[in-house]
């Protein structure tokens, strides 16, 4: 039995395959008052495009050669090494995200689907973002052929429906009769 605490989070995951879809939801997604963090920026172009959009953007990287590079490439901007699995790390950033970008290579397949739900609610449930932006196919096309269902039998109380009601009967009209 579901617990009614789990999957409140109110923050908002936006799937999107490839670089450029990516980059595309920075003008809808990043507003000015917003701090972002970017995980997997590499050199720093997309960190580039959040920060024109923002507040406030970090980007993040687990190679410290990359970050190294970013760096000296933007010098105007903040880049940190920062394991992605790594969520606790990101609170010593001393920031409150409103949006998290996340761009990691090896989370783009249908075998690290898994994985990659595991960290978009880990990053959800400890730095309660209003938005998550993932660059992943997989991810996408799972969304994409996913309908949340809206049950007819919804609660109006605290105690549940009968299991008669929950399979149509003791109602007239619901169910299949018998």
């Amino acid at each position: 039995m579901a617990n009614d605490k789990q999957f409140k989070l109110k923050t908002k995951y936006v799937a999107t395959r490839g670089v450029k879809e990516y980059r595309e939801t920075i003008v809808q997604w990043v507003t000015p008052p917003d701090t972002v963090l970017e995980i997997g920026c590499a050199w720093g172009t997309t960190t580039t495009l959040i920060a024109a959009q923002c507040h406030k953007v970090i980007g993040t990287d687990i190679s410290p050669e990359v970050i190294a590079r970013a760096r000296e490439q933007h010098p105007h901007l903040r880049f940190e090494v920062l394991d992605a699995y790594d969520v606790l790390s990101a609170l010593g950033f001393g920031k409150q995200f409103t949006k998290v970008y996340i761009d990691v290579s090896g989370l783009s397949g249908y075998r690290s689907l898994l994985d990659l739900i595991a960290l978009l609610n880990m990053y959800a449930t400890i730095l309660q973002p209003e938005a998550i932006v993932v660059k992943s196919g997989a991810l996408k096309q799972f969304a994409g052929q996913c309908i949340a269902w809206q049950s007819p039998f919804a609660r109006s109380g605290p105690l549940e429906e009968s299991s008669d009601a929950r399979r149509g009967k003791g109602e007239e009209g619901i169910g299949c009769g018998g």
